[in-house]
């Protein structure tokens, strides 16, 4: 194998591939990315068994076609660190030798492992799948993936649940059983419903792979696994098995809500970032008061102070007060524009409170007692 590099454009298509990589020590083998040169073409290849990504890497001049392994971590730094625009890398699999790395007065040997060892990796043909629009798909990943469980416990609730419709309506859903986060869009190709749970890891790969709003994103929900295939790269994940929470049922009833406030997403964010600073660290309690024409935050800090903080509103009903962890708002409220006009869906301060932005965005928050 012998190719020339634009060195910016393997560091971009080496550093995506090492988010796939195993953060723990399962195989050693695993520690490297694949790379394929092809006539015209040089993939780039990385997994961690569960999590597989094929990328192609645009910028590179084949000289010799061939494969290799190069330590990510590594080869990572060598094209971090040098200051040419193009690099030289050449290995001799027949003689066993090492991969050299060489450019200006650089020069770099890596040691050579067996590409055959690596695990191959399933692949999407360009015209298979159901179909997004990269952009609102990675508006969708980003309102939804932050409420994912982080404890193992939780184990069906670590990943977004995934719904394809046939009637064109794609639905994304997380939930860590104290808030949800349901986002929902435009799919085409959809044969029959499919559904499936997608590791939160999954989640922030791909969500990194969607590089042009403009692109066909295809996706194929298979029993065990889900690929997704953009112009360039073709990501597979195994699936979280097991039921995913009945995330419907809790969703409030519209006849039992009993006022609907709507506020704009910016003026809500400062007021319970400002009035967060005196939340007390073990209560994490953040109250908020409904009044006519005013939502008034407030925060104690035991013996330590308080704050308040008012915001103008139309509102016009009864008052009501419900208390939050303010970190479930701010993990919401920091993946909306500023100009978002939110509804707030109240019952009381005993029950969860839906956070509407038009039909496509829906965030439930369970209350503090």
């Amino acid at each position: 194998m012998k190719l020339i590099c634009q060195r910016e454009s393997l560091l971009q298509g080496c550093q995506l591939a090492s988010s796939v990589l195993p953060t723990k020590d399962i195989k050693p083998i695993l520690a490297n990315i694949k790379i394929v040169a092809e006539p015209g073409r040089v993939t780039l290849q990385a997994t961690d068994l569960e999590l597989g990504l094929r990328l192609e890497v645009a910028g590179v001049n084949v000289l010799q076609a061939g494969q290799a392994l190069l330590p990510a971590t590594r080869v990572i730094s060598i094209l971090r660190e040098a200051r040419v625009p193009e690099l030289e890398f050449e290995c001799d699999r027949v003689a066993g030798s090492g991969i050299t790395v060489s450019g200006g007065s650089l020069e770099y040997e890596l040691p050579y492992e067996d590409p055959d060892q690596f695990p191959d990796l399933p692949d999407l043909d360009a015209d298979g799948g159901a179909q997004l629009t990269a952009g609102p798909l990675k508006e969708m990943i980003r309102r939804t993936t932050f409420a994912c469980a982080s404890e193992t416990a939780r184990f069906t609730m670590t990943g977004v649940h995934w719904s394809l419709d046939a009637d064109g309506t794609a639905r994304l859903v997380a939930t860590d059983g104290r808030r949800l986060a349901m986002s929902s869009g435009s799919v085409s190709g959809v044969k029959a419903n499919a559904q499936a749970i997608i590791p939160s890891k999954a989640m922030h790969a791909l969500e990194r792979n969607l590089l042009d709003d403009e692109e066909e994103i295809r996706v194929l929900l298979r029993p065990s696994e889900a690929l997704f295939r953009t112009g360039r790269s073709v990501l597979s994940t195994r699936l979280v098995e097991g039921r995913f929470p009945d995330y419907k049922a809790v969703i409030p009833k519209r006849e039992k809500i009993v006022a609907r406030v709507p506020i704009q997403a910016g003026a809500l964010f400062s007021a319970v970032r400002q009035a967060a600073i005196m939340v007390d660290d073990e209560t994490r309690k953040l109250i908020l008061n409904f009044n006519p024409g005013k939502l008034s935050l407030q925060a104690a800090h035991g013996t330590g102070g308080k704050s308040r903080v008012e915001v103008p509103i139309e509102f016009s009903g009864s008052s009501i007060s419900i208390a939050f962890n303010p970190q479930y708002l701010l993990d919401m409220l920091k993946q909306l524009p500023a100009d978002a006009p939110l509804e707030v869906d109240l019952i009381d301060g005993n029950h969860p409170a839906l956070f509407r932005l038009g039909d496509g965005f829906q965030y439930l928050v369970m209350p503090l007692s």
